[in-house]
């Protein structure tokens, strides 16, 4: 499973999609996340705003990223 890192206290599940290089662009992460094709810690995310502090596993179709808080 890939891990992504942040150095700040959370980042926004857009910004970890982006981040994680699943998406191409804000607007790719928008529509996937409003389209219920996200999902956290095994449930369905439809917010893209929702904060992410690290230990959550972001899932999309096949693939997974473990945000890793390095600033703990």
């Amino acid at each position: 499973m890939q891990e992504v890192y942040i150095k700040t206290e959370f980042i926004k599940l857009g910004q970890a999609l982006k981040l994680s290089g699943l998406v191409g662009s804000g607007t790719d992460a928008k529509f996937l996340i409003s389209d219920g094709l996200i999902s956290v810690d095994g449930e369905t995310e439809t917010r893209r705003g929702r904060k992410l502090f690290g230990g959550e596993v972001v899932t999309f179709e096949d693939n997974s990223f473990k945000i890793v808080n390095s600033e703990k």
